[in-house]
C-alpha cells in the first residue's frame, strides 16, 4: 500500500485525505497549525491519522508522495527536505483529477477568477447541469470526487494550485489577465507568475478550449511561445481583429460556437471589469451548449460576489463598499476605474511587491482622501504623502478596523463613496480578506 502525507488540513487537504484513504492509500495528515474542528471530525470520521502544531519529519519523510495545500511556501523547510528525498509534491486538484473523469472547466488570473467562476457556475445550475463548484471556493474537490460527485466541476484555481498541477487536463481553461500578484511567493520575478499561470493550458487537446482576453499584453506575449492544441476563444471589451467575444455599440455579441447577443444594459454586472468577467463567462457556456435564453437570464440576474464590489449601505449620505477581495493593485485599480463619486479609499495591509504608481492617476483624480489600514504603513506612506499633500488629500493613519472606519465616516462628505479596496493581502491584522471584509460591514452596519 502506497503511504500519501498530506501537508494542510483546511478544505483541501481533509478532502484530499479522504478521496486517498477511499482509493486505498496509507494516509497520513500533518498541519503546522490547529485544525478546525470540523476538519478533525471529518479525519476522525474516516480513520485518517493526523497532527497539528507541528510537522513529524519522520512521519512525513517516509512518503510515496505528498499532497501540499496551496497556502504552504516551497520554502517551508519539510516541504525543501522533501524536494531533496526526490518524494513528489504535488495539488489537491492533480490528485482529485486522477479519479474522475468529469468535464473540467477552470478559471485562473490574477483578478476576476472568483466572480467568473461563480457566474460560470450560476448559468450551470440554471441550465440544470450537474455541476460542482471547487478550487479556491466551493467544497474541495478531492472529496466532491470521493463523495458527491458531478458531469462537471467550475474549478477557481489560483497560481499556487497550478504550480503543483503535472498531468490534470482542463477541457475548457479561461485566463482572464496577467498582473504583479503574490511576487513575494515567486522571487520577486514575475515570469515565474507568469508561467505558472500558463499551465492551465499545458495538457490541452485539439478537443478542449482556450478562453482568454485578447487585450492582456503579456497573455498576447506569452501565447507566442506555445504550441497551442486547444480551440481559442479570444474576448476583448471592444471588437478587435481576432476575439470572438466583445461588446459592439451596447450590444453583448459571442460569434462562436454559435452565435448569441444580448443588450449590454442588460447584464447584472457593471464596471469594465466585469465586461471581461461576464464575456469569458458566456463563452464557456455557450462551448457547454446551455441555451441562448439560460445564458441571457443567468447574466442578467447574477447576484455578484461577496467582498467584491459589494455594496454594504449608505450611512449619512456616504456609500460604503467592500471590495476585500481586492488584494493586488489592479483589482484596486479596476475598482477605482468604477467609482463615479468623490471616493474616501481604504489602502493597506500585507503588501506582496506592490508598485502603487499604477492607481496613482486613479487616486489624484477620483479620491478625496486615503485612509491606511496596516500594521506597517511605511510604505504606503513613502509612496503617496507626497503626492496627496500636492492635491490636498487628507492622509490618515490607521492600524485596526473600527479606527479605519471611524477615521473614513469622518473624512466622508454626503454623496462620497467609501471604497474597502485594499491593494494587499490581510493576513498582518485579519485572519483572512474575509475577516476583513466581514469586520468593515459589521462596522459600517451598526454606524
Amino acid at each position: 500500500m502506497n503511504r500519501i502525507v498530506i501537508l494542510g488540513a483546511g478544505e483541501s487537504g481533509a478532502g484530499a485525505a479522504v478521496l486517498a484513504k477511499k482509493e486505498g492509500f496509507d494516509v497520513f495528515v500533518s498541519d503546522m497549525s490547529a485544525i478546525k474542528d470540523k476538519y478533525k471530525k471529518m479525519l476522525d470520521n474516516h480513520d485518517i491519522p493526523w497532527e497539528e502544531g507541528k510537522h513529524t519529519e519522520e512521519k512525513i519523510l517516509d512518503a510515496d508522495e505528498i499532497i501540499k495545500s496551496p497556502g504552504i511556501p516551497d520554502t517551508a523547510p519539510v516541504v525543501k527536505k522533501a524536494k531533496e528525498r526526490g518524494i513528489p509534491i504535488i495539488s489537491e486538484i492533480e490528485f482529485a483529477g486522477r479519479y474522475t473523469n468529469s468535464k473540467m472547466i477552470c478559471i485562473t488570473g490574477s483578478n476576476g477568477k472568483t466572480t467568473t467562476t461563480s457566474l460560470i457556475y450560476h448559468i450551470f445550475k440554471a441550465a440544470g447541469y450537474d455541476a460542482g463548484l471547487a478550487g479556491n471556493i466551493g467544497n474541495s474537490l478531492a472529496l466532491q470526487v470521493a463523495e458527491d460527485p458531478h458531469e462537471y466541476y467550475i474549478i477557481e484555481l489560483s497560481s499556487f494550485q497550478l504550480d503543483n498541477m503535472y498531468d490534470f487536463r482542463v477541457n475548457i481553461a479561461i485566463l482572464l489577465n496577467i498582473t504583479p500578484d503574490h511576487l513575494d511567493r515567486y522571487d520577486n520575478c514575475m515570469q515565474n507568475y507568469v508561467d505558472s499561470k500558463m499551465r492551465i493550458i499545458q495538457n490541452q487537446t485539439e478537443e478542449d478550449s482556450f478562453i482568454y482576453w485578447n487585450d492582456d499584453p503579456i497573455i498576447k506575449k506569452e501565447l507566442a511561445k506555445y504550441d497551442i492544441k486547444s480551440i481559442q476563444y479570444p474576448f476583448s471589451e471592444l471588437k478587435e481583429k481576432g476575439s470572438i467575444a466583445y461588446i459592439e455599440e451596447g450590444v453583448y455579441k459571442l460569434e462562436q460556437p454559435t452565435p448569441f447577443n444580448m443588450e449590454q444594459e442588460d447584464l447584472s454586472l457593471t464596471g469594465k471589469h466585469n465586461i471581461y468577467n461576464s464575456l469569458a463567462a458566456g463563452l464557456a457556456a455557450n462551448i457547454a451548449r446551455v441555451k441562448h435564453e439560460v445564458i441571457k437570464e443567468s447574466l442578467g440576474n447574477f447576484p455578484g460576489v461577496e467582498h467584491r464590489l459589494e455594496r454594504v449601505g449608505t450611512v449619512r449620505g456616504v456609500t460604503y463598499i467592500n471590495d476585500s477581495k481586492a488584494t493586488n493593485v489592479d483589482a484596486c485599480w479596476y475598482a477605482l476605474e468604477s467609482m463615479n463619486t468623490p471616493t474616501v479609499l481604504i489602502i493597506g495591509g500585507k503588501d506582496k511587491g506592490n508598485d502603487y504608481n499604477e492607481i496613482k492617476e486613479l487616486v489624484l483624480k477620483k479620491c478625496r482622501a486615503l485612509v491606511f489600514l496596516g500594521a506597517d504603513n511605511a510604505k504606503l506612506h513613502g509612496f503617496f504623502d507626497g503626492i496627496a499633500k500636492e492635491k490636498g488629500i487628507p492622509v490618515c493613519d490607521t492600524h485596526s478596523m473600527p479606527d479605519c472606519v471611524k477615521a473614513c465616516s469622518e473624512l466622508a462628505q454626503p454623496g462620497d463613496t467609501v471604497l474597502l479596496s485594499p491593494c494587499c493581502a490581510s493576513f498582518d491584522l485579519f485572519k483572512n480578506m474575509e475577516d476583513r471584509g466581514e469586520q468593515f460591514k459589521t462596522l459600517v452596519r451598526n454606524m
